[in-house]
Protein backbone atom coordinates (compact mmCIF):
# COMPACT_ATOMS: atom_id res chain seq x y z
CA UNK A 1 0.00 0.00 0.00
CA UNK A 2 1.06 3.57 -0.49
CA UNK A 3 0.06 6.62 0.86
CA UNK A 4 1.21 10.35 0.97
CA UNK A 5 1.97 11.92 4.15
CA UNK A 6 -0.09 14.33 6.00
CA UNK A 7 -0.24 16.54 9.13
CA UNK A 8 0.88 14.16 11.56
CA UNK A 9 1.27 10.57 11.15
CA UNK A 10 -0.75 9.95 8.83
CA UNK A 11 -2.06 10.94 5.13
CA UNK A 12 -5.84 11.46 4.66
CA UNK A 13 -6.02 8.33 2.21
CA UNK A 14 -4.68 6.45 5.11
CA UNK A 15 -7.05 8.41 8.03
CA UNK A 16 -9.95 7.75 5.63
CA UNK A 17 -9.38 4.53 5.54
CA UNK A 18 -8.79 3.23 8.94
CA UNK A 19 -12.65 5.56 9.42
CA UNK A 20 -14.02 3.03 6.67
CA UNK A 21 -12.37 -0.15 8.54
CA UNK A 22 -14.27 0.98 11.57
CA UNK A 23 -17.78 1.67 9.63
CA UNK A 24 -17.92 -1.79 7.75
CA UNK A 25 -15.50 -3.91 10.17
CA UNK A 26 -13.17 -4.60 7.43
CA UNK A 27 -10.44 -3.27 5.16
CA UNK A 28 -12.18 -2.44 2.11
CA UNK A 29 -10.71 -4.09 -1.16
CA UNK A 30 -10.01 -0.29 -2.91
CA UNK A 31 -8.39 2.31 -2.61
CA UNK A 32 -8.68 5.51 -1.33
CA UNK A 33 -7.49 9.16 -2.95
CA UNK A 34 -7.00 11.70 -0.22
CA UNK A 35 -7.75 15.59 -0.84
CA UNK A 36 -4.53 16.08 0.05
CA UNK A 37 -3.27 13.76 -3.09
CA UNK A 38 -2.22 10.79 -1.15
CA UNK A 39 -3.72 7.24 -2.13
CA UNK A 40 -4.12 4.32 -0.10
CA UNK A 41 -5.24 0.96 -0.74
CA UNK A 42 -3.70 -2.32 -3.09
CA UNK A 43 -1.73 -0.96 -5.91
CA UNK A 44 -3.65 -3.34 -8.06
CA UNK A 45 -7.49 -1.75 -6.89
CA UNK A 46 -10.15 -1.92 -9.36
CA UNK A 47 -12.04 1.14 -7.70
CA UNK A 48 -10.14 3.84 -6.28
CA UNK A 49 -12.39 6.30 -4.48
CA UNK A 50 -11.62 10.11 -4.80
CA UNK A 51 -12.23 12.22 -1.86
CA UNK A 52 -12.74 15.66 -3.00
CA UNK A 53 -12.60 17.63 0.64
CA UNK A 54 -14.13 17.11 4.47
CA UNK A 55 -17.43 17.43 3.28
CA UNK A 56 -17.49 13.63 1.99
CA UNK A 57 -17.09 12.39 5.66
CA UNK A 58 -19.59 15.05 6.46
CA UNK A 59 -21.92 13.68 4.69
CA UNK A 60 -21.47 10.12 6.21
CA UNK A 61 -21.61 11.48 9.87
CA UNK A 62 -25.36 12.83 9.43
CA UNK A 63 -26.49 9.56 7.61
CA UNK A 64 -24.09 6.84 8.49
CA UNK A 65 -24.83 4.16 5.81
CA UNK A 66 -25.59 4.21 1.81
CA UNK A 67 -27.52 7.74 2.11
CA UNK A 68 -24.25 9.51 3.23
CA UNK A 69 -22.45 7.39 0.98
CA UNK A 70 -24.88 8.79 -2.03
CA UNK A 71 -25.36 12.08 -0.90
CA UNK A 72 -21.45 12.67 -0.92
CA UNK A 73 -21.29 11.58 -4.66
CA UNK A 74 -24.25 13.28 -5.86
CA UNK A 75 -23.19 16.10 -4.60
CA UNK A 76 -19.50 15.84 -6.18
CA UNK A 77 -17.69 15.41 -2.48
CA UNK A 78 -17.05 11.87 -3.29
CA UNK A 79 -16.28 10.39 -6.86
CA UNK A 80 -15.57 6.70 -8.21
CA UNK A 81 -12.74 6.10 -10.58
CA UNK A 82 -12.88 2.93 -12.30
CA UNK A 83 -16.11 0.59 -13.15
CA UNK A 84 -19.44 1.07 -11.59
CA UNK A 85 -20.24 -2.38 -11.62
CA UNK A 86 -17.18 -2.95 -9.63
CA UNK A 87 -17.43 -0.97 -7.23
CA UNK A 88 -21.29 -2.16 -6.59
CA UNK A 89 -19.96 -5.27 -6.53
CA UNK A 90 -17.77 -4.90 -3.47
CA UNK A 91 -21.33 -4.82 -1.49
CA UNK A 92 -20.98 -8.95 -1.85
CA UNK A 93 -17.71 -8.84 -0.56
CA UNK A 94 -18.23 -7.39 2.10
CA UNK A 95 -21.91 -8.41 2.95
CA UNK A 96 -22.79 -11.69 1.38
CA UNK A 97 -25.11 -11.70 -1.49
CA UNK A 98 -27.82 -12.52 0.77
CA UNK A 99 -27.75 -10.30 3.45
CA UNK A 100 -28.78 -6.27 3.95
CA UNK A 101 -25.81 -3.73 2.99
CA UNK A 102 -25.18 -2.03 6.33
CA UNK A 103 -22.64 0.45 6.57
CA UNK A 104 -23.64 1.91 10.27
CA UNK A 105 -20.54 2.48 12.16
CA UNK A 106 -20.43 -0.23 14.71
CA UNK A 107 -20.45 1.13 18.69
CA UNK A 108 -16.98 -0.34 19.30
CA UNK A 109 -15.37 1.51 16.67
CA UNK A 110 -17.33 4.56 16.63
CA UNK A 111 -14.54 6.58 18.77
CA UNK A 112 -11.87 5.55 16.21
CA UNK A 113 -13.28 6.54 13.42
CA UNK A 114 -14.06 10.26 15.51
CA UNK A 115 -10.38 10.79 16.53
CA UNK A 116 -9.25 9.63 12.96
CA UNK A 117 -12.26 12.45 11.95
CA UNK A 118 -11.01 14.99 14.30
CA UNK A 119 -7.10 14.48 12.81
CA UNK A 120 -8.54 15.40 9.66
CA UNK A 121 -10.14 18.72 10.98
CA UNK A 122 -13.45 17.16 9.73
CA UNK A 123 -16.46 19.52 10.99
CA UNK A 124 -19.47 18.39 12.38
CA UNK A 125 -21.63 20.73 11.03
CA UNK A 126 -24.53 19.29 8.87
CA UNK A 127 -23.84 19.12 5.22
CA UNK A 128 -26.63 20.85 2.72
CA UNK A 129 -28.19 17.54 1.09
CA UNK A 130 -28.33 17.93 -2.35
CA UNK A 131 -31.11 19.49 -4.29
CA UNK A 132 -31.72 15.73 -6.16
CA UNK A 133 -32.92 14.72 -3.24
CA UNK A 134 -36.72 14.01 -3.10
CA UNK A 135 -39.06 16.09 -0.65
CA UNK A 136 -42.57 14.75 -1.35
CA UNK A 137 -45.31 15.70 1.56
CA UNK A 138 -49.07 14.98 2.41
CA UNK A 139 -50.64 12.08 2.93
CA UNK A 140 -48.90 8.53 1.93
CA UNK A 141 -50.49 7.86 -1.50
CA UNK A 142 -52.95 10.64 -2.01
CA UNK A 143 -53.50 11.84 -5.80
CA UNK A 144 -51.21 14.90 -4.77
CA UNK A 145 -48.44 12.94 -3.44
CA UNK A 146 -48.46 10.37 -5.45
CA UNK A 147 -47.99 12.86 -8.61
CA UNK A 148 -45.01 14.79 -7.10
CA UNK A 149 -43.74 11.57 -6.61
CA UNK A 150 -43.84 10.15 -9.97
CA UNK A 151 -42.96 13.54 -11.41
CA UNK A 152 -39.78 13.64 -9.36
CA UNK A 153 -38.61 10.48 -11.16
CA UNK A 154 -40.08 10.97 -14.51
CA UNK A 155 -40.13 14.71 -15.46
CA UNK A 156 -36.21 15.31 -15.69
CA UNK A 157 -36.63 15.88 -19.71
CA UNK A 158 -37.25 13.30 -22.30
CA UNK A 159 -34.13 14.37 -23.82
CA UNK A 160 -32.61 12.77 -20.80
CA UNK A 161 -34.91 9.65 -21.67
CA UNK A 162 -34.45 9.36 -25.31
CA UNK A 163 -30.38 9.10 -24.14
CA UNK A 164 -30.68 6.40 -21.80
CA UNK A 165 -33.89 4.50 -23.11
CA UNK A 166 -32.77 4.61 -26.78
CA UNK A 167 -35.51 4.70 -29.71
CA UNK A 168 -37.94 2.17 -28.24
CA UNK A 169 -38.56 4.68 -25.06
CA UNK A 170 -39.42 2.35 -23.01
CA UNK A 171 -38.87 2.32 -19.39
CA UNK A 172 -39.34 -1.19 -18.56
CA UNK A 173 -37.57 -4.69 -18.66
CA UNK A 174 -37.41 -6.16 -22.25
CA UNK A 175 -38.12 -9.50 -23.26
CA UNK A 176 -34.73 -10.63 -24.61
CA UNK A 177 -36.50 -14.09 -26.76
CA UNK A 178 -33.27 -14.28 -28.58
CA UNK A 179 -29.68 -13.58 -27.76
CA UNK A 180 -28.38 -11.65 -30.75
CA UNK A 181 -31.40 -8.53 -30.89
CA UNK A 182 -31.07 -5.07 -30.28
CA UNK A 183 -32.50 -3.30 -27.10
CA UNK A 184 -35.32 -2.22 -29.18
CA UNK A 185 -36.12 -5.35 -30.93
CA UNK A 186 -36.50 -6.74 -27.00
CA UNK A 187 -38.39 -4.57 -26.11
CA UNK A 188 -41.17 -4.62 -29.37
CA UNK A 189 -40.70 -8.13 -28.07
CA UNK A 190 -41.93 -7.64 -24.77
CA UNK A 191 -45.05 -5.07 -26.02
CA UNK A 192 -46.18 -7.93 -28.41
CA UNK A 193 -45.66 -10.84 -25.85
CA UNK A 194 -48.29 -8.76 -23.81
CA UNK A 195 -50.73 -8.10 -26.56
CA UNK A 196 -50.99 -11.41 -27.19
CA UNK A 197 -51.37 -12.37 -23.16
CA UNK A 198 -54.33 -10.08 -23.55
CA UNK A 199 -55.74 -11.34 -26.67
CA UNK A 200 -55.92 -8.49 -28.41
CA UNK A 201 -58.09 -8.09 -31.24
CA UNK A 202 -59.02 -5.06 -33.36
CA UNK A 203 -61.53 -3.00 -32.05
CA UNK A 204 -60.60 -4.00 -28.56
CA UNK A 205 -60.61 -1.55 -25.65
CA UNK A 206 -56.71 -1.52 -23.81
CA UNK A 207 -56.83 0.88 -20.86
CA UNK A 208 -52.34 1.26 -20.54
CA UNK A 209 -51.98 2.28 -16.91
CA UNK A 210 -48.64 4.11 -16.69
CA UNK A 211 -48.21 4.16 -19.97
CA UNK A 212 -44.88 6.48 -19.65
CA UNK A 213 -44.15 7.55 -23.28
CA UNK A 214 -46.58 5.90 -25.53
CA UNK A 215 -45.03 2.45 -26.52
CA UNK A 216 -47.08 0.12 -25.76
CA UNK A 217 -50.34 1.92 -26.73
CA UNK A 218 -48.59 2.43 -30.31
CA UNK A 219 -47.96 -1.10 -29.99
CA UNK A 220 -51.43 -2.11 -29.27
CA UNK A 221 -52.99 -0.06 -32.04
CA UNK A 222 -50.68 -0.20 -34.61
CA UNK A 223 -50.36 -3.96 -34.57
CA UNK A 224 -53.41 -5.13 -32.89
CA UNK A 225 -55.97 -2.84 -34.06
CA UNK A 226 -56.88 -1.65 -30.19
CA UNK A 227 -58.59 1.22 -28.98
CA UNK A 228 -56.05 2.61 -26.45
CA UNK A 229 -56.76 4.92 -23.19
CA UNK A 230 -53.38 5.77 -22.30
CA UNK A 231 -52.55 7.44 -18.46
CA UNK A 232 -49.50 8.73 -16.85
CA UNK A 233 -49.12 11.38 -14.01
CA UNK A 234 -46.36 12.84 -15.78
CA UNK A 235 -46.92 15.63 -17.91
CA UNK A 236 -43.58 15.73 -20.11
CA UNK A 237 -44.47 11.54 -20.99
CA UNK A 238 -47.84 12.43 -22.05
CA UNK A 239 -46.91 15.41 -24.03
CA UNK A 240 -44.04 12.98 -25.83
CA UNK A 241 -46.60 10.28 -25.97
CA UNK A 242 -49.19 12.83 -27.89
CA UNK A 243 -46.47 13.33 -30.23
CA UNK A 244 -45.33 9.94 -31.38
CA UNK A 245 -49.18 8.53 -31.82
CA UNK A 246 -49.72 11.54 -33.87
CA UNK A 247 -46.28 10.71 -35.67
CA UNK A 248 -47.63 7.31 -36.38
CA UNK A 249 -50.86 8.42 -37.47
CA UNK A 250 -52.94 6.79 -34.85
CA UNK A 251 -54.30 9.62 -33.09
CA UNK A 252 -57.72 8.32 -33.72
CA UNK A 253 -56.82 4.85 -31.94
CA UNK A 254 -54.98 6.01 -28.75
CA UNK A 255 -56.03 8.42 -26.41
CA UNK A 256 -53.43 9.96 -24.13
CA UNK A 257 -54.06 11.74 -20.96
CA UNK A 258 -52.60 12.58 -17.55
CA UNK A 259 -54.74 11.18 -15.42
CA UNK A 260 -54.97 9.05 -12.17
CA UNK A 261 -56.11 5.19 -12.49
CA UNK A 262 -58.77 5.90 -9.85
CA UNK A 263 -60.51 8.94 -11.83
CA UNK A 264 -60.94 6.64 -14.72
CA UNK A 265 -64.75 6.86 -15.49
CA UNK A 266 -65.53 5.75 -19.30
CA UNK A 267 -65.28 2.28 -18.60
CA UNK A 268 -65.47 -0.41 -19.70
CA UNK A 269 -62.08 -1.77 -21.19
CA UNK A 270 -62.07 -5.65 -22.77
CA UNK A 271 -58.18 -5.37 -21.66
CA UNK A 272 -55.84 -3.42 -19.07
CA UNK A 273 -51.87 -3.55 -19.48
CA UNK A 274 -49.96 -2.01 -16.45
CA UNK A 275 -46.35 -2.44 -17.16
CA UNK A 276 -44.02 -0.36 -14.04
CA UNK A 277 -46.48 1.63 -12.59
CA UNK A 278 -47.48 -1.08 -9.82
CA UNK A 279 -44.02 -0.05 -7.76
CA UNK A 280 -45.54 3.26 -7.04
CA UNK A 281 -48.92 1.59 -5.63
CA UNK A 282 -47.95 0.92 -2.45
CA UNK A 283 -49.05 -2.25 -0.09
CA UNK A 284 -51.59 0.37 1.45
CA UNK A 285 -53.48 0.34 -1.60
CA UNK A 286 -52.77 -2.61 -3.19
CA UNK A 287 -56.27 -3.57 -2.73
CA UNK A 288 -57.84 -0.40 -3.93
CA UNK A 289 -55.86 -1.07 -7.32
CA UNK A 290 -57.02 -4.44 -8.27
CA UNK A 291 -60.44 -3.51 -7.00
CA UNK A 292 -60.81 -0.50 -9.21
CA UNK A 293 -58.81 -2.01 -12.02
CA UNK A 294 -61.06 -5.25 -11.74
CA UNK A 295 -64.48 -2.86 -11.99
CA UNK A 296 -62.93 -1.37 -15.05
CA UNK A 297 -63.07 -4.61 -16.93
CA UNK A 298 -65.44 -6.21 -18.69
CA UNK A 299 -66.86 -9.66 -17.59
CA UNK A 300 -64.25 -12.03 -19.08
CA UNK A 301 -61.80 -9.41 -19.59
CA UNK A 302 -57.62 -9.71 -18.43
CA UNK A 303 -55.54 -7.31 -16.61
CA UNK A 304 -51.85 -8.01 -17.11
CA UNK A 305 -49.42 -6.45 -14.38
CA UNK A 306 -45.54 -6.03 -15.06
CA UNK A 307 -43.49 -5.52 -12.03
CA UNK A 308 -40.51 -5.33 -9.92
CA UNK A 309 -40.91 -7.29 -6.77
CA UNK A 310 -38.79 -8.43 -3.24
CA UNK A 311 -38.52 -12.15 -3.36
CA UNK A 312 -38.48 -12.50 0.29
CA UNK A 313 -42.01 -12.36 1.17
CA UNK A 314 -41.10 -11.69 5.14
CA UNK A 315 -39.73 -8.06 3.80
CA UNK A 316 -41.30 -4.93 4.58
CA UNK A 317 -42.50 -4.22 0.53
CA UNK A 318 -41.72 -0.31 1.20
CA UNK A 319 -38.20 1.07 0.54
CA UNK A 320 -37.06 2.14 3.45
CA UNK A 321 -37.50 5.97 3.60
CA UNK A 322 -33.38 6.67 4.29
CA UNK A 323 -32.30 4.73 1.56
CA UNK A 324 -30.74 6.13 -1.71
CA UNK A 325 -33.85 4.41 -3.59
CA UNK A 326 -35.83 6.27 -1.70
CA UNK A 327 -34.44 9.54 -1.49
CA UNK A 328 -33.21 9.76 -4.68
CA UNK A 329 -34.87 7.90 -7.43
CA UNK A 330 -38.34 6.12 -6.25
CA UNK A 331 -40.40 8.28 -3.32
CA UNK A 332 -42.81 6.26 -1.59
CA UNK A 333 -42.11 2.85 -3.57
CA UNK A 334 -43.03 -0.87 -2.58
CA UNK A 335 -41.67 -3.77 -4.10
CA UNK A 336 -44.44 -6.21 -3.41
CA UNK A 337 -43.86 -9.98 -3.19
CA UNK A 338 -45.80 -11.77 -6.45
CA UNK A 339 -47.12 -14.61 -3.92
CA UNK A 340 -48.79 -11.09 -2.12
CA UNK A 341 -50.21 -9.96 -5.38
CA UNK A 342 -51.45 -13.45 -6.13
CA UNK A 343 -53.35 -13.61 -3.25
CA UNK A 344 -54.99 -10.25 -3.41
CA UNK A 345 -55.97 -10.63 -7.05
CA UNK A 346 -57.63 -13.36 -5.75
CA UNK A 347 -59.34 -12.21 -3.18
CA UNK A 348 -60.60 -9.25 -5.20
CA UNK A 349 -61.94 -11.39 -7.81
CA UNK A 350 -59.24 -11.61 -10.89
CA UNK A 351 -58.48 -15.00 -11.30
CA UNK A 352 -54.85 -15.53 -11.65
CA UNK A 353 -53.95 -17.60 -14.89
CA UNK A 354 -50.43 -17.13 -15.62
CA UNK A 355 -47.21 -15.99 -13.11
CA UNK A 356 -44.19 -15.32 -15.52
CA UNK A 357 -40.63 -14.24 -14.18
CA UNK A 358 -38.37 -12.23 -16.36
CA UNK A 359 -35.62 -11.60 -13.86
CA UNK A 360 -32.69 -11.99 -16.34
CA UNK A 361 -34.08 -10.12 -18.21
CA UNK A 362 -33.94 -7.27 -16.56
CA UNK A 363 -31.11 -7.11 -15.84
CA UNK A 364 -29.65 -7.68 -19.00
CA UNK A 365 -32.12 -4.48 -20.23
CA UNK A 366 -30.48 -2.43 -17.41
CA UNK A 367 -27.13 -3.08 -18.43
CA UNK A 368 -27.85 -1.99 -21.68
CA UNK A 369 -29.49 1.39 -20.10
CA UNK A 370 -26.11 1.98 -18.17
CA UNK A 371 -23.76 1.45 -21.32
CA UNK A 372 -26.15 4.06 -23.14
CA UNK A 373 -25.77 6.29 -20.50
CA UNK A 374 -21.91 6.26 -20.13
CA UNK A 375 -21.46 6.08 -24.00
CA UNK A 376 -22.72 9.58 -23.82
CA UNK A 377 -21.85 10.65 -19.88
CA UNK A 378 -21.08 14.29 -20.73
CA UNK A 379 -24.79 14.71 -22.78
CA UNK A 380 -26.33 13.11 -19.86
CA UNK A 381 -24.40 15.37 -17.25
CA UNK A 382 -25.29 18.76 -19.37
CA UNK A 383 -29.33 17.72 -19.86
CA UNK A 384 -29.80 16.79 -15.76
CA UNK A 385 -26.77 17.93 -14.12
CA UNK A 386 -24.05 16.18 -12.67
CA UNK A 387 -25.48 15.28 -9.36
CA UNK A 388 -28.52 13.64 -11.21
CA UNK A 389 -26.38 11.97 -13.48
CA UNK A 390 -24.24 10.22 -10.92
CA UNK A 391 -27.92 9.39 -9.33
CA UNK A 392 -28.81 7.17 -12.26
CA UNK A 393 -25.65 5.71 -12.59
CA UNK A 394 -26.06 4.34 -9.62
CA UNK A 395 -29.52 3.04 -9.48
CA UNK A 396 -29.22 1.52 -12.64
CA UNK A 397 -26.24 -0.41 -12.12
CA UNK A 398 -26.90 -1.48 -8.61
CA UNK A 399 -30.49 -2.63 -9.81
CA UNK A 400 -28.44 -4.97 -12.86
CA UNK A 401 -26.61 -6.68 -9.60
CA UNK A 402 -29.69 -6.96 -7.76
CA UNK A 403 -31.48 -8.51 -10.75
CA UNK A 404 -28.35 -10.80 -10.98
CA UNK A 405 -28.04 -12.24 -7.57
CA UNK A 406 -31.55 -12.59 -7.19
CA UNK A 407 -32.16 -9.74 -4.43
CA UNK A 408 -34.89 -8.15 -7.03
CA UNK A 409 -37.45 -9.96 -9.04
CA UNK A 410 -39.96 -8.98 -11.99
CA UNK A 411 -43.12 -10.62 -13.50
CA UNK A 412 -45.95 -10.54 -15.17
CA UNK A 413 -48.91 -11.64 -13.66
CA UNK A 414 -51.86 -12.52 -16.22
CA UNK A 415 -55.19 -12.58 -14.55
CA UNK A 416 -58.98 -12.69 -15.89
CA UNK A 417 -62.37 -11.32 -14.30
CA UNK A 418 -64.26 -14.00 -15.27
CA UNK A 419 -68.08 -14.15 -16.06
CA UNK A 420 -71.02 -14.87 -13.94
CA UNK A 421 -71.15 -18.50 -15.10
CA UNK A 422 -67.21 -19.01 -14.46
CA UNK A 423 -66.07 -19.09 -18.24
Amino acid sequence: MSSTKHSGDRSVAAEVAIIARHVVGAELPLAIRGWDGSRHGPPDARVTLELHGPRALQHLIWAPGELGLARAHVAGDLDIDGDVFDLLGLRDELTGRDQPFDLSIRPAGWLAAFKAMRRLGVSFDRPEVPPEEAHVRGWLHSRRRDARAVRHHYDVGNDFYHLLLGPSLTYSCAYWNRPDITLAAAQDAKHELICRKLGLTPGMRLLDVGCGWGSMAVHAARHHGAVVTAVTLSPEQAELARERVSDEGLSDQVDVRVQDYRDITDDPFDAISSIGMFEHVGMEQMSIYLDRLRTLLVPGGRLLNHAISRPDPTQNPSVARRSFMARYVFPDAALIEVGHLVTAMQATGLEVRDVHSLREHYARTLRSWVSNLEDRWEDAQQMVGPGRARVWRLYLAGSALGFEHGRLAVHQVLAVRNKADGS
